[in-house]
């Protein structure tokens, strides 16, 4: 798939898109395969909770494509340690795991937690050192967000060494009102923060957590169509990330997404997807609603 830019939701492994993205009987040992036919990256949320296998790594390493994004998370274990200057060897042995999958990890992503602040900005620079590869940082501590010296010495840091920081847009998923578990459960999880749409590279990252009903997204995706149409037009390769509250319908809105930078880019290449996934998505969206 020929993109200007990389688009994915935040795994692929997801039974509820039999229907949807993937044929209804398809087994589950086919579900890379078939994501891979129909989008260019995927969020790795898996290696945040868990070490894959040596052979689990081989298997996706035979299914992706070499022009795959696979955005691995570094492991909780590394993200959340209490000090990010303890973690060197473990940092290697995962970059060691991963190394079948060559230049399709790129960027590796770490995901901080909320606690963590300005007084370890010096734990993340070692951190990004010790990696020595492409990498992607997600901060989520209230003072990186103030515009003050502490969010401009942050990303100071990282735009010197070339590292995006993530822009995590979560606006359309706090504009529901449902009391829908999943839509509760997601409030609960995912931060509440200002958006920041940096780009200190080539690569720029976005995740857009989204409401339920896909429609109600527009609103808040029509700012990022303008400003991904951008990067692409300056020469960037930009990585987009469509989540939904379970994640049920983030197919049909990264699909939503990228209808719609194809009215703003005309000439973009459509995304290879089945075509009984038209009427899937049109019930899809009235069940969402």
């Amino acid at each position: 798939m020929n993109l200007p830019y990389f688009l994915g939701c935040p795994s692929w492994n997801d039974a509820a898109w039999r229907g949807a993205l993937y044929a209804p009987g398809l087994p589950a040992s086919g579900f890379l395969a078939s994501y891979c036919s129909a989008f260019n990256t995927v969020e790795g949320n898996t290696t945040l909770y868990a070490w894959p296998s040596v052979q689990k790594i081989e298997r996706w390493a035979a299914v992706m494509p070499a022009e795959f994004r696979f955005c691995a998370k570094l492991p909780r274990e590394i993200s959340q340690a209490p000090d990010l200057r303890d973690v060197g060897e473990l940092i290697i042995a995962f970059r060691t795991l991963l190394e079948p999958l060559g230049t399709r990890v790129t960027p590796f992503w770490l995901q901080l937690p909320g606690s963590f602040g300005p007084a370890r900005l010096e734990e993340l620079t070692e951190l990004i050192d010790t990696l020595n590869r492409p990498i992607a940082v997600e901060v989520r501590h209230p003072a990186f967000f103030a515009k003050g010296e502490e969010e401009r010495a942050l990303n100071r840091m990282l735009h010197e060494r070339g590292v995006e920081r993530i822009c995590m847009d979560t606006r359309a998923l706090f504009s529901c009102q449902s009391r829908d578990p999943a839509v509760v459960h997601a409030q609960s999880k995912k931060p509440r923060l200002p958006v920041r749409p940096t780009a200190f590279s080539d690569a720029p990252q976005l995740r857009f957590v989204g409401h339920p009903a896909l429609e109600a997204n527009d609103p808040f995706l029509a700012p990022w169509l303008g400003k991904v149409a951008q990067w692409i037009e300056a020469g960037k390769r930009p990585h987009v990330y469509l989540h939904t509250p379970d994640n049920r319908l983030a197919p049909e809105l990264a699909m939503r997404f990228h209808e719609q930078l194809c009215e703003r880019l005309p000439g973009l290449p459509q995304l290879a997807v089945a075509p009984m996934q038209s009427e899937s998505q049109l019930s899809l969206l009235e069940t969402a609603r």
